[in-house]
């Protein structure tokens, strides 16, 4: 792809509903399924697109992505002809702002787009899991000669009120889209990735830049008023595993996934042009001890595991010490569940120490948080 496309990555939301998990973490920066943080999927993406200058746009609590983040050198995109570079609001002659929606992100980093010249821009979300290449999106794009494309997957018509919704005709040109509507008119949903042709996009930044009324975001404001003027907008049906992981159930529900093989999301695909890249924690090798058990779950390296786990996630350095009982738990980095403790249905804040003979969450179908300074 070369620098005919640009990617630039939103990761600067709050990720408030993860609670003491993104307190003073972007939601990004997350870990997911052991071994990798969120933002993981949309980088190896791009890199595995070919697609090498990208803009990862931080906000909130973004000192730990940025580290995490770092040259781009974990997804190969440190040469000389890539760019990853990190993009925060700046303070201007015209002042220091936040972003104040996804559009305006992306207007506040116009300079950015303009020196690298794309001919498209692909718009992604930075909390998002799921395993593609955006090659077959961009082509569709290209090929309908639209102005925005963008990707869809089918929800289950119950749950489409909470997404973006898309009514497309027979050649899934899109002619009208909801914004999480009462009463949606399908059940294809926005995925948070979009195609736009990079002459178009910018003129509709410039003008919505300079509406005071406007909310300054894809989904109220710049998608709207491309369809209201006569503009073309092409779907792409996403097949395959994803997941918004933005809520505390649905962050142990993608992880359960994973430990219980349940899912199109394929992590051990010895395919390299689809594999997951991350950051090694360079640990020593996972243990299992001789009175302990581990079965439907997965562990990184360094995870000491003496006691019984069934439905696990098991990040880098946890100890699970003798006696001690974990069902359908995320137990991230550094924690330590103490001797002859149970804990069911939990995500556990990394360095969280559980103590021991602790009874946390038996019996019941509830997802909890523990964290440092108890349960959340």
């Amino acid at each position: 792809m070369s620098k005919k496309v640009v990617a630039m990555i939103l990761a600067g939301g709050k990720g408030t509903r993860l609670e003491a998990l993104t307190k003073k973490t972007a939601k990004p920066a997350v870990s997911f399924a052991a071994k990798y943080r969120i933002i993981d999927f949309p980088l190896s993406n791009c890199a595995n697109s070919g697609i090498n200058t990208i803009g990862v746009l931080t906000q909130y609590e973004s000192t730990d992505l940025d580290a995490y983040v770092g040259n781009g050198e974990h997804w190969g995109l440190n040469g000389v002809h890539s760019l990853l570079t990190s993009l925060a609001p700046r303070q201007t002659e015209e002042g220091a702002n936040w972003y104040k929606g996804t559009a305006d992100a992306i207007t506040q980093n116009i300079d950015f787009l303009d020196d690298n010249k794309p001919e498209y821009v692909l718009i992604l979300s930075g909390d998002h899991i799921y395993k593609t290449l955006y090659n077959d999106m961009i082509d569709l794009h290209i090929d309908t000669k639209a102005d925005a494309t963008i990707s869809v997957i089918e929800v289950d018509p119950k749950e489409a009120s909470r997404f973006g919704i898309m009514a497309v005709n027979s050649k899934d040109e899109i002619v009208e889209f909801q914004e999480k509507p009462k009463q949606p008119k399908s059940n294809l949903a926005s995925m948070g990735v979009y195609v736009f042709t990079w002459k178009v996009l910018r003129k509709y930044l410039v003008e919505d830049a300079k509406d005071s009324k406007s909310e300054h975001d894809f989904g109220n404001n710049i998608i709207p008023k491309m369809l209201n003027d006569g503009l073309k907008l092409q779907a792409y049906r996403f097949k395959g595993y994803w997941r918004d992981v933005g809520t505390l159930a649905s962050l142990h529900q993608a992880n359960m996934d994973v430990a219980m093989g349940d899912t199109e999301l394929d992590l051990y695909d010895s395919d390299r042009t689809t594999r997951v890249y991350t950051k090694d924690t360079y640990s020593v090798p996972q243990y299992i001890g001789p009175v302990g058990s581990i079965k439907r779950s997965i562990a990184n390296q360094g995870a000491i595991i003496l006691g019984d786990c069934d439905r696990c996630v098991i990040s880098s350095d946890v100890v699970i010490e003798e006696g001690a009982v974990c069902t359908g738990c995320v137990i991230m980095q550094g924690a330590r569940v103490k001797l002859g403790a149970k804990v069911n249905n939990a995500i556990i804040a990394p360095e969280v120490v559980i103590e021991e003979g602790a009874v946390i969450n038996q019996n019941s179908d509830e997802v909890v948080l523990i964290a440092k300074g108890g349960k959340k």
